[in-house]
């Protein structure tokens, strides 16, 4: 992978908590630069759903060299991405479908992206959050 720095993109049915997991992953990162993070919300219409065209432009936009990490809360949105990384131009070089919880791991991808760790181990950080325990 090139030298940079790993964007991560967030993509929810809802523009809304897209939005909001980015503000809070982005504020518990808190110091320092911060690695690249877009919210991928909503259907086209606004309303709920996902957006391939919404996807893929936050991808862009959070491409910062290293890879791009993609998180995502629900079914269709797993599906959505998956065909685009698929098409294989789609989305930028370096692009993954992360498997992790969508607010846990977001944190723990953005905190470790914001270290100018590479995307295996932002994908590792976001994965391990399926472990944290609340009780």
């Amino acid at each position: 992978m090139t030298a940079g720095v790993v964007g991560v993109v967030l993509v929810s049915h809802s523009a809304e908590v897209a939005v909001s997991v980015a503000e809070l992953a982005r504020g518990l990162a808190g110091g320092g630069p911060l690695a690249p993070v877009e919210p991928a919300g909503g259907a086209p219409d606004g309303g709920l759903g996902t957006s391939a065209e919404r996807i893929a432009e936050a991808a862009a936009r959070a491409d910062g060299g290293a890879g791009v990490a993609v998180l995502v809360d629900l079914g269709s949105a797993v599906l959505t991405v998956k065909a685009l990384l698929a098409e294989g131009d789609t989305l930028p070089p370096g692009t993954r479908l992360v498997d992790a919880p969508l607010l846990e791991g977001a944190v723990a991808a953005v905190v470790t992206a914001s270290t100018g760790a590479d995307l295996d181990a932002v994908e590792a950080a976001a994965a391990e959050a399926w472990d944290y325990r609340k009780g």
